[in-house]
């Protein structure tokens, strides 16, 4: 019998992270003895791409989760971090494939989180998490109102705990965040709406 945690994504929970400045730390708080959990976690971090390859080789070392670089057509599977590779886009198509793009930068991002978050589609079966981290700039505040619309639950990250607090801010101030919590109430509220595997 195949194990849950290899199976694509079906009416389970899919949670995409933005992250910027001050991210990974708060990344590696998040994940730290983090559960294999049944969910598919799509972090989008605005850094170069040795920062995203260690980063993902930390998460995978610190947490029960796998963790990799994502890549083109990637399925979405439970069990799974996918880290956004450097200047280029992701977005979901049909909230089960990974699809890489190069496009014009968003908001002077590439990977852009608002396109990542934007291209999650409503979905009776399936569990819709976005959550944005300490960072410069707004990107990700369009993909939060987006997830409000389509019933999904949106966190920013407390402006306390930021080193700098503009992303969450401006998340914040759309007035469609769910949560505003630490570190550490981030990723208990994950687990909680996801459950472990």
């Amino acid at each position: 019998m195949e194990n849950s945690a290899s199976l694509s994504c079906d009416g389970r929970t899919i949670v995409i992270i933005g992250s910027s400045t001050g991210g990974p730390r708060t990344l590696e708080t998040i994940f730290l003895r983090f559960p294999l959990v049944d969910a598919a976690i799509v972090i989008v971090q605005h850094m170069p791409h040795h920062i995203n390859s260690a980063l993902c080789r930390h998460l995978a070392k610190t947490s029960r989760m796998e963790a990799r670089v994502a890549e083109d057509g990637d399925p979405v599977e439970h069990g799974t971090i996918y880290v956004a590779p450097s200047d280029i886009h992701l977005k979901l198509v049909g909230n089960r494939t990974i699809s890489l793009f190069d496009d014009e930068k968003v908001q002077y991002v590439r990977p852009s989180i608002d396109v990542a978050m934007t291209s999650l589609k409503r979905s009776g079966s399936d569990r819709i998490v976005g959550v944005i981290l300490s960072g410069m700039g707004s990107d990700g505040a369009q993909g939060i109102r987006h997830i409000k619309t389509i019933g999904g639950a949106t966190i920013a990250q407390d402006l306390r705990t930021c080193a700098i607090h503009a992303m969450p801010r401006a998340a914040f101030e759309t007035g469609n965040v769910d949560q505003m919590l630490p570190p550490e109430g981030i990723r208990e509220r994950i687990i909680q709406i996801a459950g472990t595997l």
